[in-house]
């Protein structure tokens, strides 16, 4: 169990969140020595609580509190109530990722840049390059166990990979693996080698895959500086009048409210969460909510160009056997002016399923084409699309009329898709529908994106306060002690699975705050 704090004790620091910003800010801030005190809004469950059902982990993980959508993107009608794939738990998100950990390019944190104008967006250069978190990527690498780095193994391939091998191979493909990917191919770090038992998105029975349920957390634990406190949800950062912020009110399990003071605050609740925080912690320096002075807080909302291609076969295929995702091709993730889209994307496995796949593969589908695909779920293959999406100022998360079980305004998510957005899907779809060919698929088919667990940017980066909310350590402009400390921070969503980017942020932001004497 983790240390318990004084609720009056101002020498803590809160880290709101336990996802692998979060978690992986407090584990290197409490081996230092620091105290810290991590707000989780769900419950603490054991690897031993997940189970092999698609129904029950979504009950038991998902972040199911109230969201409402606004915007013409097809997925607010589709799932107008669930935009987003989060947990609500501790360890966060993480607990349900797949663990593709592909670095960000250089010209990635410089869109702006390489881009030119693109009208519409609101694409900016990041106030950090490649080179502020080579070393970080690194160490982040070494932490999750990433394969195909460091001397570590690769996964080894399931059918649903070899299927897409040579696929890749026939139309040309270069650069294409079975990671990198931050399962354990053998024991590494206290966690066994992975089973290949197929489950990532109901939770990890085994504990090969990393998350900070499993890594993270227990190691900051064992320091003895951690209090984990559960099932307690954060809904104000209050703001003294010298501009610091001095604590947070949270609603602890039974429901009363709490006030714990601090040093200094990490928000870290991903990007959906975070900036409703932000902007229900109003004060008389705030009145919009921190760090929304320049009305950015929630603004430039990005998830990802996404969308599924599915490949039916004459022979079984059995695509839910073996690690779900453990299938990257990286030749489209490269900048090409020449196309019609700026920016790049992965072509990644992907493998569901039964009741995800009725539910993704063909929303609110039915009739003899739905059940034909149903019947042949085991003849299937399967391509997730991960590219850059166009940041776009009016793609924002909002605070809704409508109230949640707390009687807070629950978040509103507002997207449109950019033209680029469309064009970089139709591409990714038609290089995928030619894979697929070149290895003799009976059928392809399409299927549009799903509700991300890549949420990003509505607290960004940036050099100026007028054009985001947080500098280039994670630090809210103008407030010198509250930080940010997860995806919502990305100036720009880059093509790669954001993970390993988020810690590698964390790294880098828990070095700096060592240095600071003041905090």
């Amino acid at each position: 169990m983790s240390r318990r704090f004084d609720l009056a004790d101002e020498d803590v620091l809160v880290v709101i969140g336990s996802g692998p910003g979060g978690a992986t800010l407090a584990s290197v801030l409490t081996q230092a020595g620091k105290k810290v005190v991590m707000l989780e809004a769900g419950p603490w469950l054991a690897k031993e609580d997940f189970v092999n059902d698609e129904r029950e982990a979504q009950r038991l993980l998902g972040w199911n509190d109230l969201r409402t959508t606004s915007g013409t993107w097809q997925l607010g009608n589709d799932f107008p109530g669930s935009p987003a794939n989060m947990v609500k738990a501790v360890g966060g998100t993480t607990l349900i990722w797949t663990g593709l950990t592909p670095r960000f390019k250089a010209h990635e944190f410089a869109a702006r840049t390489t881009y030119g104008e693109i009208s519409g967006t609101s694409i900016a250069d990041w106030p950090i390059g490649l080179p502020d978190l080579i070393a970080h990527y690194a160490e982040a690498e070494r932490r999750l166990g990433v394969s195909h780095r460091h001397g570590r193994r690769p996964l080894p391939a399931n059918n649903n990979y070899k299927v897409f091998a040579a696929g890749a191979e026939r139309v040309g493909y270069r650069h294409f693996a079975t990671g990198p990917y931050a399962t354990n191919v053998d024991p590494y770090d206290g966690r066994p080698g992975t089973v290949q038992d197929g489950f990532n998105f109901q939770g990890d029975r085994q504990g090969s895959k990393w998350s900070p349920l499993v890594s993270e957390i227990p190691r900051a634990i064992a320091t003895g500086n951690l209090d984990l406190r559960a099932n307690s949800h954060a809904f104000s950062i209050e703001q003294g009048e010298n501009g610091r912020v001095t604590g947070v009110a949270y609603l602890d399990g039974s429901g009363a409210v709490q006030f714990q003071r601090a040093r200094a605050v990490a928000v870290a609740g991903n990007a959906i969460e975070t900036p409703r925080l932000l902007l229900l912690s109003t004060s008389r320096r705030s009145p919009a909510g921190l760090g929304n002075h320049s009305d950015q807080v929630g603004r430039h909302y990005t998830r990802h160009v996404s969308g599924n291609v599915f490949a039916r076969f004459e022979r079984p295929v059995n695509f839910h056997r073996g690690e779900s995702m453990a299938g990257i091709i990286a030749d489209e993730s490269r900048h090409d002016p020449h196309r019609a889209f700026a920016g790049g994307y992965y072509l990644e496995l992907i493998a569901l399923g039964p009741i995800a796949f009725a539910r993704f593969a063909q929303p609110h589908g039915w009739g003899r084409e739905f059940a034909e695909m149903m019947e042949h779920y085991s003849h299937t293959a399967g391509i997730w699309i991960s590219g850059e999406d166009m940041s776009q100022a009016t793609n924002r998360i909002t605070l809704g009329d409508r109230v949640d079980q707390h009687g807070l305004p629950v978040p509103n998510v507002h997207y449109d898709d950019h033209p680029a957005d469309v064009a970089m899907r139709e591409d990714a779809y038609t290089k995928s529908r030619a894979l697929y060919g070149a290895v003799d698929a009976a059928s392809v088919s399409t299927a549009p994106p799903t509700p991300s667990g890549h949420n990003l940017g509505t607290a960004r980066m940036s050099a100026h306060p007028d054009d985001g909310v947080v500098d280039r350590w994670g630090r809210v402009h103008g407030v010198p002690n509250l930080f940010v400390s997860d995806g919502s921070v990305f100036t720009t969503s880059a093509a790669a699975n954001p993970t390993l980017t988020i810690v590698a942020l964390a790294l880098r932001q828990a070095a700096w705050l060592l240095q600071q004497s003041t905090l």
